[in-house]
C-alpha cells in the first residue's frame, strides 16, 4: 500500500511539474519587419520629419530581388539601422499606377509584349535598368547614389552608413569602401 502511495504522489507531482512547465511556456514571438512606404508614404512623411530614403527598386519576377528580401533585409542590423535612418521604399520597376511627385506625373510605359517600365524607375536609375537596384536620397530628394546588384549584410550596412552618416560629402563611395 505504500508503494502504491508512493508512487501516485510522483505520478502527481510529476504532472504537476510539467503542466508548470506548459504553462510558463512563452508565446512564440513574430520576428520584427521592416516597415516598407510606398513612394507617395514617404514623402507625405519627409514633409513633416526629413529623412533620407532608401528606394529598392525591383520587380515581382527578380530573382535575387526576392533573394535580398529573404536573407538582407531581414537582417536585424539592418533593419534596425534602416529604419532609424530612411524612410524605406518599395518601387516596383514594373507597377502600373502612376504617381504624382514634384508636379509631375510618373507612368508605366509599355514596350509591348507586357513588359515597360515605371518611369520614376527610368528616371531614379538613370535609365540603367538592372533588379535590384538601390537609390540612396537625401531630405531634398537629390540622389546620393545608385547601387545595383544583390546586397550581403556587411555590404548593405557599409553602403547605408555611407549615405546617412553624409560620408559621400566628403569621400567617393569607391574611396569609402575600400578604406582609404
Amino acid at each position: 500500500m505504500k508503494k502504491l502511495l508512493l508512487f501516485a504522489l510522483l505520478a502527481v507531482a510529476g504532472w504537476m511539474g510539467l503542466a508548470a512547465f506548459t504553462v510558463a511556456s512563452p508565446e512564440p514571438v513574430a520576428p520584427p519587419t521592416l516597415k516598407w512606404y510606398t513612394w507617395e508614404e514617404a514623402i507625405k512623411l519627409n514633409k513633416t520629419n526629413p529623412k533620407k530614403m532608401f528606394v529598392d527598386v525591383y520587380t515581382d519576377w527578380c530573382g535575387w530581388c526576392k533573394r535580398m528580401d529573404k536573407s538582407t533585409f531581414v537582417d536585424p542590423k539592418v533593419m534596425e539601422y534602416m529604419s532609424a535612418n530612411f524612410y524605406a521604399v518599395k518601387l516596383n520597376a514594373e507597377q502600373k499606377e502612376d504617381i504624382q511627385f514634384n508636379g509631375e506625373t510618373f507612368k508605366f510605359v509599355d514596350s509591348g509584349g507586357g513588359r515597360g517600365v515605371h518611369t520614376l524607375a527610368y528616371a531614379l536609375l538613370d535609365g540603367k535598368m538592372g533588379y535590384p537596384s538601390m537609390v540612396y536620397l537625401n531630405e531634398k530628394y537629390e540622389r546620393i547614389m545608385i547601387s545595383p546588384g544583390y546586397k550581403e549584410v556587411p555590404d548593405m550596412l557599409k553602403e547605408l552608413k555611407f549615405a546617412a552618416e553624409d560620408r559621400y560629402k566628403e569621400t567617393s563611395w569607391d574611396e569609402y569602401k575600400s578604406g582609404r
